[in-house]
């Protein structure tokens, strides 16, 4: 059996792994790569093998970086089935439409705005993919709820488990037939933080031949919920205050919009803000809010009883989700007393940047950055300390504060994932160390094996074959 990662090796999008075994081969995820200049190239470049060799492909959860390829996937000629949970595939419903919009209207803007004959014929005159292209890809899926078995080609059964990192999101389970013996492949795919808000936490894994983890924050711990919701009291009080500022809250709109609305809630039920208007300005996550709000039997106890007390109290916890973009832009015009949540998370597209540009020359307002941040992204040159950015083609000097609060993340930190692994029975005998950037990554792998005195622990190399023993 030979293992390649294509992407999420040595970085954090890009996620695909390609699985060669006896009986054919298959795909775990098929991201979007994002941030940076060479993501547009490498977007591109992605997929550069026969298509007609994969018999299936598995997906761990609907954030871009890990599906946001299916529609190029499919455009160029694969004709298989793409497995994953319920959840997930209500949200790509959602999001894969979302981006090709996206994809196409860049498409236009970059032609629109070459300012020579030259730069227009530079100027990639094609989406990455078309609307109509994601919506025949949707075809190609197929919904497995949680803990049921399947067996989606010849030598092949999975299990997805509940990662608890946002809705949907699932660590795999895929035993191999090798010759009348099976071998186990776990895909952690993205593991949530225990003990987080809105979905239950993920769940135990005891037994493993091969393991793929991710390491997002595998070098770090967070921070205490209890003091990240002292920070986030202060700057909303601060900032608020007789309507004063804005708070700008970049937040992806799968997963971190639904959890800081419960944070944000929660701060006003037990009494530390008074009262909140909060504004979802993103189409894609007030849809995806409106399915969590369906999917109820994913959520936690605290989440329902939270829930309950919101609808109850509306006076308070005014949340307002906007779609229409002449709504979007007349937020632009409210100097004050709102907290607008938005996307992109990274702040490299979408409405979020109108906000940006609106607010962040204001020292009267401030930006909450509460997701990972990628190397190249607008999100990481503000957290940075970029004292001025581009925005539509103009300078902008970075007036308002910057808050970075980093115990929101659904991502689960170094403790936690060292936690995780210690429920398994016994070391896999290949553990590979993932969807990190490379100083996360080589940490974790070291306390892994420091930790656990685990051996055979490996830092994936994008590309590279590694064969299986």
């Amino acid at each position: 059996m030979q293992l390649r990662f294509f992407g999420a090796a040595g970085e954090v999008t890009g996620s695909c792994l390609r699985v060669d075994h006896e009986g054919g081969a298959f795909l775990v995820d098929c991201g979007l790569f994002q941030g940076g200049r060479e993501a547009d190239r490498k977007n591109r470049e992605a997929l550069d093998f026969d298509l007609r060799a994969i018999d299936f492909v598995l997906l761990t959860h609907a954030h871009l970086d890990h599906s946001g390829l299916v529609p190029r996937l499919v455009a160029l000629g694969y004709r298989g089935p793409i497995f994953a949970t319920p959840a997930t595939v209500d949200l790509l419903g959602v999001m894969l439409m979302d981006s090709a919009f996206i994809q196409e209207k860049e498409a236009e803007w970059a032609l629109r705005t070459a300012r020579s004959r030259k730069e227009r014929r530079r100027a990639e005159p094609s989406p990455l993919y078309t609307v109509e292209q994601a919506r025949s890809s949707l075809a190609r899926l197929r919904a497995i709820p949680y803990e049921t078995p399947f067996h989606p080609g010849p030598g092949v059964s999975c299990r997805f488990r509940n990662a608890g990192h946002i809705l949907g999101s699932a660590i795999i389970e895929i035993d191999i037939d090798r010759g009348g013996a099976a071998s186990r492949l776990v895909v952690s795919g993205d593991l949530g933080q225990p003990l987080r808000p809105v979905l239950q936490d993920p769940a135990q894994v005891s037994r493993a031949d091969l393991l793929c983890i991710e390491s997002t924050y595998g070098n770090r711990a967070h921070r205490s919920f209890a003091a990240t919701y002292d920070e986030l009291a202060s700057v909303l009080q601060g900032t608020l205050r007789d309507g004063a500022g804005n708070v700008i809250i970049p937040a992806f709109a799968v997963g971190r919009t639904q959890e800081m609305l419960f944070v944000l809630a929660d701060l006003v039920r037990v009494g530390r803000i008074a009262q909140l208007d909060v504004v979802v300005d993103s189409p894609m996550a007030s849809a995806v809010t409106e399915l969590t709000v369906r999917h109820e039997e994913l959520w936690d106890d605290e989440t329902r009883e939270l829930y309950a007390w919101t609808q109850k109290n509306a006076d308070r916890f005014r949340l307002r989700l906007v779609q229409d973009v002449e709504e979007s832009m007349a937020l632009n015009a409210v100097r004050g007393g709102l907290v607008i949540i938005s996307a992109s998370g990274m702040c490299d597209a979408g409405r979020i940047k109108h906000h940006l540009r609106y607010n962040l020359g204001r020292r009267e307002c401030a930006i909450v950055i509460v997701g990972f941040q990628a190397a190249g992204t607008l999100g990481r040159r503000l957290v940075d300390g970029a004292r001025q950015v581009t925005l539509f083609g103009e300078r902008i000097a970075v007036q308002a504060t910057v808050h970075t609060i980093g115990g929101l993340s659904a991502h689960a930190d170094q403790p936690a994932l060292l936690a995780w692994l210690r429920g398994f029975s016994h070391p896999p005998r290949q553990t590979f160390i993932v969807h990190g950037e490379p100083e996360a990554a080589v940490e974790f792998a070291a306390a892994v094996e420091r930790e656990l005195r685990w051996k055979g622990v490996t830092v994936a190399e994008p590309g590279r074959p590694y064969h299986t023993n």
